[in-house]
């Protein structure tokens, strides 16, 4: 499957307009963008808006079914009810190996909230000090992703606010 890294952003737009950066990456060859799609929440909007990248992705290496199931996890599975909520409970066993468990959704659900956006990408090959710096300007903070615990923190380490000051 790759990387699965999502990427959250504290304005609706954010994540859309973060689109332009990872296509350039990836012409740059700096990260090979596999799948990706973004949720958009405006303040005023009961649900979010998500949307599949396979244009920016070409076919889309898990495409629109498999998005749509992540996202009806994440954000329509609640308002569903139990019963349904079950059912899908256990299909989503089978993402578990790809680092998608109930704590990832759990920890989406909670940071992805109206007025804020959120970028999915499915990548490999990322260089990661050419891409790691570019996605901190935009303010993108990291939620999760399905690297090892290792990389992960040197992922988050990489995206730490420097500019906190160090308490005595």
């Amino acid at each position: 499957m790759g990387t699965l890294t999502v990427w959250k952003f504290d304005s609706a737009g954010g994540a859309e307009d973060a689109l332009h950066l990872l296509s350039r990456l990836q012409k740059e060859q700096l990260i090979r963008v596999n799948d990706a799609a973004y949720v958009t929440w405006p303040q005023d909007r009961k649900k979010p808006k998500t949307k599949d990248l396979g244009k920016l992705t070409g076919a889309g290496a898990l495409g629109g079914s498999f998005w749509g199931f992540l996202f009806g996890l994440i954000f329509f599975v609640p308002l569903l009810g139990m019963a349904v909520g079950a059912a899908v409970g256990a299909l989503s066993g089978s993402m578990a190996h790809a680092g998608i468990d109930e704590d990832f959704v759990r920890e989406v659900r909670k940071q992805v909230v109206p007025g804020t956006s959120a970028l999915f990408v499915v990548s490999s090959d990322a260089v990661e000090d050419k891409v790691l710096g570019p996605f901190k300007e935009t303010g993108a903070s990291l939620i999760t992703t399905n690297l090892s615990t290792e990389q992960e923190e040197r992922l988050r380490e990489a995206f730490a606010d420097t500019t906190e000051p160090q308490h005595a």
